[in-house]
């Protein structure tokens, strides 16, 4: 049986792996913020005494991986799925960052780094095909951060306090190295688009306070999704709509 062209098996390994994924990552938003390593020898013994599933995570990673399966499809080569492959290990990562931005507003440096060092792997097997991909890559790299450090600068400067933490920076230039200079910008758009309406939203629930601080991370990783899942194109029309009032003409 196929959906959408793939075997059905391919979705039913994709739910088991994201089950599992999903605990995995429950287990890092515990260590990270602690500063404690993720894989440890104490990790079984640890994991029985304190730890406690979180169902959640583990169906919206299944979920995830199955719809990326549906969305990008199974190619022949390694090449070719670099794609899929690339959005099944950045995932995990993401959703640790909304958790952990939310939550304690901060994005560990350790978890920063290791989406960046990823991002170079994926950069340099782009280029074994197109040098001009790895470019791109790096282009975007260099884009998402120095846009985010720019705010952060001027906000520091206008206001006397960071207007985005350099988590953000840091996690927008590492973000730079997967989807290259054009959708990078498209994420930075998107970010800024949902951070204000959540932002309102929550107000409205008074489940924020005016003065309170909203961190921008799992509006970042909001975006990020909505990336992976919308071609670019149709990214930039809608933005183009909303910021033009419905007055642009593709």
């Amino acid at each position: 049986m196929y959906i959408n062209d793939v075997h059905i098996a391919y979705y039913v390994v994709a739910a088991i792996l994201g089950l599992f994924i999903g605990e995995f990552v429950n287990w890092m938003n515990m260590r990270l913020p602690e500063y404690k390593k993720v894989f440890s020898k104490e990790i079984f013994s640890e994991y029985k005494i304190n730890f406690k599933p979180n169902y959640i995570l583990m169906l919206i990673t299944s979920a995830i991986y199955v719809t990326l399966i549906y969305n990008l499809g199974i190619k022949e080569t390694i090449i070719a799925n670099l794609d899929l492959i690339k959005y099944i290990i950045l995932t995990p990562m993401l959703l640790s960052v909304f958790v952990i931005d939310y939550r304690q507003q901060i994005i560990p440096n350790r978890l920063n780094l290791t989406i960046f060092e990823v991002g170079l792997v994926f950069a340099f097997l782009y280029g074994l095909s197109d040098v001009a991909i790895t470019f791109n890559m790096l282009l975007g790299m260099l884009v998402g951060g120095g846009i985010f450090l720019l705010i952060t600068l001027v906000g520091g400067m206008f206001y006397g306090k960071e207007a985005m933490g350099f988590g953000d920076v840091k996690l927008m230039a590492a973000l730079g190295l997967y989807f290259g200079f054009s959708n990078i910008i498209a994420i930075t758009l998107v970010s800024f688009l949902v951070g204000a309406i959540l932002s309102i939203i929550l107000l409205i629930s008074r489940k924020k306070k005016s003065n309170e601080y909203i961190p921008f991370g799992p509006f970042i990783v909001l975006a990020t999704f909505i990336s992976m899942y919308v071609p670019f194109e149709q990214i930039k029309t809608i933005l183009m709509e909303i910021f033009t009032l419905g007055m642009y003409n593709s």
